[in-house]
């Protein structure tokens, strides 16, 4: 009955775990703008800093929390490896006994020895991944240095289940087009989370008992 314990415990973590990630992750809700400035009088100058003001050349850019930006999707990755490696290596040893003496029943050519040893060996590797398209998210942070923290999510409730996009990354707002638009290989730090669940992303998946023998078995 002991060994009936940690085994039930890990089969029901494993299922667990496996809810868990077929659910969006948090922190990737849509960022609110901040609250208007509170109202001052005036005292006749033509400029107040509370207003706020923007350069002619900026227009309409986000530029400020709460602003949408529109990431462009252009990730492409394909990274390829190969390795090679030989090695040889010969060894010998011979022995001559002296022609007159106790040893000379001895016969020279059994007394010699000879090790040789070889390997070669060869690996390769490839693999590629792309996705492209465009997800809108929101500023959530400016910072001093004129960097912003973006970050957004797109959820689609399809037929055959639920599908998701998850973005967020640190910008510089001057790399945004006249369009509010950047490209997502200008985007430091960027995280992608893109996952669904359903009958569809189910079926192309093992499940939970496979997983779980799969993560036990030595072989």
């Amino acid at each position: 009955m002991r060994g009936v314990v940690p085994l039930s415990v890990g089969i029901m973590g494993l299922m667990l775990s496996a809810c868990a990630t077929t659910q969006p992750q948090p922190g990737y809700q849509a960022a609110l703008p901040a609250p208007p400035p509170v109202y001052t009088p005036r005292d006749g100058a033509i400029f107040h800093a509370a207003d706020g003001y923007a350069g002619l050349h900026s227009g309409a850019r986000a530029a400020r929390v709460g602003d949408p930006v529109t990431v462009l999707l252009v990730e492409f990755i394909d990274a390829t490896k190969n390795a090679d490696a030989r090695t040889q290596r010969n060894g010998s040893a011979s022995i001559t006994p002296p022609a007159a003496g106790p040893l000379d029943f001895l016969n020279p050519e059994a007394l010699k020895a000879a090790a040789q040893s070889s390997f070669n060996g060869r690996g390769d590797a490839a693999q590629g991944s792309a996705l492209t398209g465009a997800i809108a998210v929101t500023i959530a942070e400016v910072r001093p240095n004129g960097t912003a923290l973006i970050k957004g999510e797109r959820q689609m409730l399809l037929s055959q289940g639920t599908e998701w996009v998850q973005f967020s990354g640190i910008i510089r707002l001057v790399d945004i087009d006249y369009n509010n638009q950047i490209l997502s290989t200008a985007v430091a730090d960027a995280r992608i989370i893109y996952a669904g669940d359903g009958a569809v992303q189910q079926a192309s998946r093992p499940g939970w008992l496979s997983r779980f023998f799969g993560r036990i078995s030595p072989f």
